[in-house]
């Protein structure tokens, strides 16, 4: 029975791939179109032929695969894993068959929660806790609700080779990796998170896939010479044979958010998505989701990561946008950390301080329009439309820890004055809050870049990139060696510290902050027309005004090591509402500051908010 499968991409199940019916019978959708003859070999002994449909399809109905079986695809006579499998224990291994349905979910009273109310934990499964699994997140989640948090960010959970890997090398897009516990517990983990009121947002991979295992090829034109990108050839999203890719992913996301109740995406680098299309990638997969919320009551969001500074990714359809609702905003971290001491090397040298972070306050981007001199070029444009719920901040991220060549945290290049003031920046900003694992307690061990890779030319590439990639740094030593197990294990979070009087008054600090974030009106606001950033670039004070509904506050951020005088206006009618300085967050002075003239003398990096009446 021949199907027009270009027109069989469900919005309420999955089509490609091995999926299980109701009545018993198992649907296998493969795409191959250069194939002559596709079959699959169950359990390894027993060979079941596939038909051919339009559009270089191949479609059987069966009742001999069951949920558990292994199975692999035969094209031609190329022995091959299922690129679609949603279980794959090893990569050059066989698929193993699983049931998306079997699982009970019991979150039907689960919604989703509003952008603007998402406080984001961004954590990497492998080294969050002992356990390295989503059981061992399931078992933080009461801590994460206690903080404060209100959504939780999974780095890339694709399978990728071995057990060791920050997941950027997926190549399995709809497996779930197995030394996390595979896809039956990550619907466990999800189920858990809703039940106690947390959203999950899942980082997922679209603009290229890992080195080793990546069998995508094998089947059909994934990628095309056309673009290059920093991994090879580009995703093929616009060149011959794109129908099936753009299929492919827009399934992919579609899965996570129906089947695994995953409630956002985060995209990596979409700027190295090469799309020409008359409707970008985005768009399209924009208006997918947005049928399927329709269709489940439910409210999804997509979040990209994007450097191009461009409205257009997180503006709507209607105003020529791809419609995402969020993006990653890298200058808004580039900003603050140089602005609190930090480096100016690479990617940091087009950025000058307290102006810039004055700047990404008052626009989003550091960058909207003006010269960029690492870029030679006028760079960005002005969003001048967009809430400040599109736009998601941090102090820290995988990225801006990993990518150092010792992985150091926050806590091992600034003091704990400055810890605590770069984090507030954070919380009193008008955009989307995110902390990466481990910094509300100022966690001292390092995030480093690490693979498991079993290509030994591989791993050899991999550790020789390392070092020429950080060769100028060699007077800091030796970079860590990625594939080494011990390089991984160091980079497990060490709870015990929170034993321990300064980490434990960093967390308490940190739940301080976030109680204020949630609680105050005009600091819960994302409304960025209510808040206005001045900097002194002399004292190195930035001061921040945001108000809403009668409801005001100044924020008087001092970045300075030395104490600084700066305006108070209207002190009469000023009362201090938060001190970093205070003595409760082991700073240097008691909670009495006097506030009986238009100046107040800020303590030295430090921030205090006052709340202002009328």
């Amino acid at each position: 029975m021949k199907i027009n499968v270009m027109d069989e991409l469900m919005i309420d199940r999955r089509g490609i791939g091995v999926n299980f019916n109701l009545n018993g019978k198992t649907q296998i959708l493969v795409w191959a179109p250069k194939a002559k003859n596709v079959l699959i070999r169950i359990e390894e002994n027993e060979n079941l032929t596939l038909e051919k449909q339009d559009h270089g399809y191949w479609q059987l109905i069966t009742d001999c695969l069951k949920p558990g079986m292994n199975y692999q695809m035969v094209l031609d006579e190329n022995v091959l894993p299922d690129i679609t499998a949603l279980w794959q224990p090893e990569v050059h291994g066989a698929s193993k068959a699983f049931d998306l349905n079997e699982f009970v979910w019991k979150d039907q009273h689960w919604q989703n929660i509003p952008l603007e109310e998402y406080i984001i934990y961004e954590l990497h499964t492998g080294t969050f806790s002992v356990e390295g699994t989503f059981d061992g997140i399931a078992e933080k989640l009461d801590y994460l609700q206690s903080l404060g948090i209100t959504a939780i960010e999974l780095m890339p959970v694709a399978q990728f080779p071995g057990e060791r890997n920050w997941g950027y090398d997926g190549v399995f897009p709809f497996a779930v990796q197995e030394s996390y516990g595979g896809p039956f517990d990550l619907q466990r983990l999800v189920n858990s998170c809703h039940e106690k009121g947390l959203a999950v947002i899942l980082d997922v991979v679209y603009n290229h896939l890992g080195p080793e295992g990546n069998y995508l090829a094998e089947y059909a034109p994934f990628f095309t010479e056309k673009y290059k990108t920093p991994w090879g050839n580009a995703v093929n999203f616009d060149d011959a044979g794109c129908d099936g890719v753009r299929r492919f992913f827009i399934e992919n996301a579609l899965m996570w958010l129906r089947d695994f109740h995953i409630d956002a995406l985060r995209m990596d680098a979409v700027h190295a998505i090469r799309d020409f299309s008359t409707k970008h990638i985005l768009a399209e997969l924009k208006e997918y989701v947005d049928q399927l919320s329709q269709n489940s009551g439910k409210k999804y969001y997509l979040i990209v990561e994007c450097d191009l500074n461009d409205p257009r990714f997180v503006n709507p359809p209607d105003k020529g946008g791809y419609g995402m609702n969020a993006q990653w905003t890298d200058e808004f971290h580039h900003a603050l950390r140089v602005t609190a001491g930090g480096e100016k090397e690479g990617y940091y040298s087009d950025f000058n301080g307290i102006g810039d972070l004055a700047e990404v306050f008052n626009h989003a981007y550091v960058y909207h329009g003006q010269y960029s001199a690492q870029r030679d070029k006028s760079f960005g444009a002005d969003p001048t439309y967009n809430l400040g719920e599109q736009f998601v901040v941090f102090s820290q991220n995988h990225d801006q820890v990993g990518n150092r060549m010792l992985g150091e945290r926050s806590s091992q290049l600034f003091s704990f004055e400055i810890q605590k003031l770069m984090a507030a920046t954070v919380f009193v900003s008008p955009f989307l809050p995110m902390l990466f694992m481990g910094e509300e307690y100022s966690e001292p061990n390092p995030f480093l870049y690490f693979v498991s890779h079993t290509d030994p030319e591989l791993i050899k590439l991999v550790r020789q990139g390392r070092k020429q990639e950080f060769a100028a740094f060699h007077t800091k030593g030796e970079a860590p060696d990625p594939q080494a197990e011990k390089t991984f294990r160091d980079s497990k979070l060490s709870w015990h510290v929170l034993s321990q009087p300064l980490h434990q008054c960093m967390l308490n600090y940190y739940k301080a902050l976030i109680t204020l974030r949630k609680s105050h009106p005009a600091l819960r606001t994302t409304n960025r027309d209510r808040c206005r950033a001045e900097a002194d670039q002399e004292s190195r004070v930035l001061s921040v005004s945001r108000s809403q509904a009668g409801s005001s506050v100044l924020c008087l951020l001092n970045f300075s090591e030395e104490a600084q005088e700066a305006p108070l206006p209207q002190y009469r009618n000023s009362q201090i509402i938060f001190n970093s300085a205070d003595r409760q967050w082991n700073g240097p002075i008691g909670r009495d500051i006097k506030i009986d003239r238009p100046i107040i003398k800020l303590p030295p990096a430090s921030i205090l908010i006052f709340e202002q009446y009328v």
